[in-house]
């Protein structure tokens, strides 16, 4: 069985970002293994810091996933900075990380009316940079999300329509 990690942008629990991955684990998990990272128990970058084991078993999971599917809100036009903490952790060591190749799928969301996708602009080009493998398709993004969370999770047909085909093409791709 394929396994994906979902990368959540937020650390809010009751972000939109947190609810949509619940929504698509749920609609997964029974066709995939689906683990969910938690960026927020990263330390603060510091390359002086070697051996966290906070980080190793984030490496690892990346290392381990045959894809990652990152789901990100909008902070001030860009990725959250958890998210950046995150991916400069898993950065290292330079074009040798466990980002090298890994084929990676960006949803983003926002409170706004462009679903976030300035931010999914700048998570593509950081992934691009580390030589991830960022999958080829219309952007997908979730204006307004905030109105559309039902009892803890994404509440979107109009989203679950455009982007679920996408998504299970993407993990049909895997290797």
């Amino acid at each position: 069985m394929k396994n994906l990690l979902f990368i959540p942008g937020s650390l809010r629990s009751a972000s939109s970002s947190l609810a949509t991955v619940r929504a698509l684990t749920g609609l997964l998990a029974e066709e995939i293994e689906c683990v969910v990272a938690d960026p927020g128990a990263l330390p603060h970058y510091n390359a002086d810091v070697a051996n966290d084991p906070d980080v190793e078993a984030f490496c690892g999971q990346i290392a381990s996933a045959d894809g990652l599917v990152f789901v990100t809100p909008e902070y001030n036009y860009s990725v959250p900075g958890v998210l950046k903490n995150a991916i400069d952790w898993a950065s290292r060591p330079a074009l040798q990380s466990p980002f090298k190749g890994k084929p990676c799928f960006v949803i983003s969301v926002s409170g706004g009316a462009l679903g976030g996708v300035r931010a999914q602009s700048h998570l593509k080009y950081v992934l691009n940079g580390m030589l991830a493998d960022v999958y080829p398709c219309p952007e997908i993004v979730i204006p307004n999300a905030n109105q559309k969370i039902a009892d803890g999770n994404l509440s979107d047909d109009a989203f679950f329509s455009f982007a679920m085909p996408k998504l299970r093409a993407f993990i049909e791709a895997l290797p």
